[in-house]
């Protein structure tokens, strides 16, 4: 009998740059799911303890779970604690809807691009 560790295979991929002086954008591919959850929130919290603008642009995202919700919520009660502001990218709806669907997109600052993001 083989088991499989679902560990073993990374459901996202994480990328980080930094376009201008106290800007930071994580852009996040893939499915955000309990699995992937831990990865991403290492992501967060790391870049939010630079401060400035933080943006997590989730274009490229295909599935976003309640375990990548409780991650996003986490980071918006963070980012005050770091004086960063906190600033999602989301147009597809399998990031959109589950936001929609729990009353969050009220919370988060959310946009249709990155670009709209720093503008």
């Amino acid at each position: 009998m083989t088991v499989q560790d679902p560990r073993a295979e990374q459901t996202i991929e994480l990328s980080v740059r930094q376009p201008a002086a106290g800007v930071s954008v994580l852009a996040v591919s893939g499915e955000v799911d309990m699995v992937s959850a831990p990865t991403l929130r290492d992501a967060l919290v790391n870049g939010l303890a630079d401060g400035g603008t933080f943006v997590v642009d989730m274009t490229g995202v295909t599935f976003l779970g309640s375990a990548g919700l409780a991650v996003l919520v986490e980071a918006a009660r963070l980012a005050p604690q770091h004086e960063a502001a906190l600033k999602v990218v989301a147009k597809a709806r399998a990031v959109t809807r589950p936001l929609e669907a729990t009353g969050l997109g009220e919370v988060f600052s959310i946009h249709e691009s990155v670009d709209a993001a720093l503008s």
